[in-house]
């Protein structure tokens, strides 16, 4: 089925508020959420929503919570998020770096304990938004690792994401590169499984260490697990998002004595930098310019559509499905229907929110 941007996200704000979430933070989440689905990026979409609900009932998720400084040392910023919801707590911790930034051309935030921070790319792009360039390394702490090491054939952490962010200029788009250090997204791996699609070869093993495309590897007893990018190199910048997320933020690297149901926390480590600070910043504007333009001319190869610098796709795809509504599988939308009525919302409720 396609939904309409407005329609989901208002079905997205209901369910929250209902699950317990004051009204601004409803708001602010089911806007996120619906914005990473119009990206194209229906892994960090509503989909989310059954997870964010499961973790209000229990407990691991404080709805109402703040990003709290803990510590602040010059360019020098650390945040728990009190275990909030993490795209009210990523965008508050965000702006206090901004701030730090503009009166110092650099800032340094760590963030711990925040519950699923959604998209980095949306606090990369907050920050090169406001004029910075923004180098994102994260970790995640769930019910369960997810990712194999490079040579291992077990899971041992999860899909900790990198991000970096280059602000646009005149005549070039926002470089954004967001991406899981595991070959693909675990929820691309949700969408295909409830969807009833396999996943591309190389992106999983089962639960013997073998390689699969059955995404059924990621959500039965054994659990199998998903593999790392390039192999070594995926690897190398997962143990990153462990050691520089969680361990320098003091939220800790993955550990099974962290493993609590219900419950996805992030930690995040972000560098802000002013590109005025070396005083090359109209040098560095035309080379974007320059080489964004020298590398865009290759011509395209067969079957593709030509060059895409990181932000392209995301640019396309939100602008198609704002024009043409918002695709989602029978599964994910079965699962949002069921989440949205355990919190009490009506049938006639639900059919005014998604019909029309």
């Amino acid at each position: 089925m396609k939904i309409s941007a407005a329609q989901l996200t208002a079905l997205a704000q209901m369910i929250l508020t209902e699950a317990g979430g004051p009204p601004d933070a409803a708001r602010r989440v089911a806007t996120r959420l619906v914005g990473a689905n119009l990206a194209g990026h229906d892994s960090h979409g509503v989909g989310m929503i059954p997870a964010y609900v499961g973790g209000i009932q229990a407990g691991h998720l404080n709805p109402a919570a703040s990003a709290r400084v803990v510590h602040e040392n010059g360019p020098f910023l650390l945040v728990d998020g009190q275990q909030g919801f993490g795209h009210v707590i990523a965008e508050q911790a965000m702006t206090l770096a901004i701030d730090r930034a503009r009166s110092g051309q650099i800032a340094v935030l760590s963030l711990r304990n925040s519950f699923h921070l959604g998209r980095l790319g949306d606090w990369g792009a907050m920050a090169a938004e406001a004029g910075f360039i923004c180098i994102i390394y994260a970790n995640v702490q769930s019910p369960r690792p997810l990712v194999a090491p490079f040579g291992g054939s077990d899971a041992r952490f999860v899909t900790n994401p990198y991000c970096t962010a280059i602000p646009a200029t005149d005549q070039t788009p926002m470089f954004l590169l967001d991406m899981a250090t595991s070959t693909i997204a675990m929820g691309k791996v949700r969408v295909a499984h409830l969807s009833g699609k396999t996943v591309p070869e190389g992106a999983l093993m089962d639960q013997h260490g073998q390689q699969t495309t059955d995404p059924g590897v990621m959500f039965g007893d054994p659990i199998g697990a998903l593999t790392t990018f390039g192999m070594h190199k995926g690897f190398g910048l997962a143990l990153l998002g462990d050691l520089l997320g969680g361990a320098l933020s003091g939220g800790g690297g993955y550990a099974p004595d962290r493993e609590v149901p219900s419950r996805v926390i992030n930690n995040m480590f972000a560098i802000l930098v002013d590109p005025a600070g070396f005083g090359t910043a109209d040098i560095f504007r035309a080379e974007m310019d320059r080489y964004t333009a020298w590398v865009k001319a290759s011509p395209p190869a067969p079957g593709t559509g030509g060059v895409q610098f990181p932000g392209d796709p995301e640019r396309r795809s939100t602008a198609d499905r704002l024009a043409h509504g918002i695709p989602l599988d029978d599964g994910t939308f079965g699962q949002l229907l069921d989440t949205a009525r355990s919190v009490g919302i009506s049938p006639a409720t639900l059919d005014s929110l998604t019909t029309g």
